[in-house]
């Protein structure tokens, strides 16, 4: 994630630790996609072993780390930073 907009040169970071807060909203998103994971295995192979729903739901997690990241950042500073897009700052 870049430190400085590329556009009007804001630094996303607005003070030391800010987006400590951003891992709830990430954990919030892992906790759904464990419940969704869990849901569609069950469906799919009809309730299997316990090692059926780990395997498939761990994996499929550590894939979408990235979006959560990133989705959980982008989420927690346009919620609780005071940050507002202005279509007038962009560079050209």
């Amino acid at each position: 994630m870049h430190e400085h907009c590329p556009s009007c040169d804001l630094r996303y970071e607005v003070e030391p630790g800010f987006f400590y807060g951003a891992m709830y909203i990430s954990y919030a998103f892992t906790v759904g996609i464990m419940l969704v994971g869990g849901i569609f295995v069950f469906n799919v192979l009809n309730d299997p072993p316990a090692m059926g729903y780990v395997v498939p739901i761990t994996i499929f997690s550590l894939i979408m780390v990235p979006f959560n990241f990133r989705t959980a950042r982008v989420l927690f500073i346009h919620g609780f930073s005071g940050i507002s897009y202005n279509q007038d700052s962009i560079k050209k």
